[in-house]
């Protein structure tokens, strides 16, 4: 089970961080990352995080601005979203595979959160 949290209404401009709690997974044996989905659009991905550590970027608008961590402790996974745009807004999802998909593939996660919904709006 895959439990996003930390959406809600953001300022342009402003910061969300969102984590993923999990259950019945360990994250030192699995990848864990997010991906959005912005009314009226297709699924996008936002950045992944291997189960070593290393980190798939999906799209470059994110890059510089958002960045994904975990802490295999406590089994949760963040990402930490900065200079926030309204092309932000979007729900996004935690998923999690034994890998980080590729950025052609990143649709074939097993494992996927309900959402948690981020809005950006002035």
């Amino acid at each position: 089970q895959l439990a996003e949290s930390g959406g809600g209404l953001a300022q342009p401009g402003g910061s969300l961080r969102l984590s993923c709690a999990t259950e019945g997974f360990n994250l030192d044996n699995n990848a864990i990352g997010w991906v959005r989905q912005a009314p009226g659009k297709e699924r996008e991905g936002v950045l992944c995080i291997s189960r070593n550590g290393d980190v798939i970027e999906y799209e470059d608008s994110m890059k510089g601005r958002f960045t994904i961590s975990k802490d295999n402790a406590k089994n949760t996974a963040y990402l930490q979203m900065n200079n926030l745009t309204p092309e932000d807004t979007a729900v996004y999802y935690c998923v999690l595979d034994a890998w980080c998909y590729s950025r052609t593939s990143y649709l074939g996660y097993k494992y996927w959160g309900q959402g948690t919904q981020v809005t950006v709006s002035s």
